[in-house]
């Protein structure tokens, strides 16, 4: 297999993985929309909609964070530095955050769970697939990384840093758009709770 056929099949699972991600995404969403929790819209409610936030302001500075990082050089060299001396896979750990905002958004800590769930499940295979091409395509220096830094982590101990980086801003700005998508969630979801109080959407049954 050559390197422009590795490349385009990476390629691929990204994209596949966009799709499976967003098609689950879109199917809690209706369940949020379907139902609401058990404790209303009150202060425990509110409470869990803040911590949310945060976790969506945490996600959005990571996932930048990762991509001065590893932006423009995944296919080209393995990234050992900064976040990716912490974790391999320091974009999905910050995604992770982001999922669990964007379901806290409900109010619920059941579908915040489930969108963490859902993002762990469709990035596991991402993963795996990543980690065959990146051993494939770097063979020693790989595997040689992945010994002596977890797959999500982070561990602390293994901080390692540069003193200059070369950063591409087209890729940091991609990543950060990316990232402030989660925002969406906050008018998306206030706007179901509006229409569930107004009656216009049904409420089948409420979740913790």
């Amino acid at each position: 297999m050559t390197a422009a056929t590795e490349a385009f099949d990476l390629q691929r699972v990204q994209r596949i993985r966009k799709w499976a991600l967003g098609l689950a995404l879109l199917g809690a969403v209706i369940l949020a929309m379907i139902s609401t929790t058990w404790w209303g819209e009150g202060t425990f409610h509110n409470a869990i909609e803040s911590v949310g936030l945060g976790a969506i302001v945490i996600s959005i500075v990571g996932r930048a964070w990762c991509s001065l990082y590893i932006g423009g050089r995944k296919k080209a060299e393995v990234v050992s530095t900064g976040p990716y001396s912490l974790s391999r896979n320091p974009l999905y750990v910050f995604s992770y955050a982001g999922a669990f905002g964007v379901g806290a958004q409900t109010g619920s800590l059941t579908l915040a769970a489930l969108f963490v769930l859902i993002a762990v499940v469709v990035f596991h295979f991402t993963i795996a697939q990543e980690e065959a091409w990146l051993s494939a395509r770097f063979g020693a220096v790989y595997e040689g990384y992945v010994a002596r830094t977890p797959r999500c982590g982070p561990d602390f101990s293994k901080w390692r840093d540069e003193e200059e980086l070369q950063i591409r801003p087209r890729f940091f700005l991609t990543t950060l758009r990316d990232g402030l998508v989660f925002l969406l969630a906050v008018p998306i979801f206030e706007t179901v709770e509006w229409a569930h109080t107004a009656g216009w959407l049904p409420v089948l049954f409420r979740l913790p």
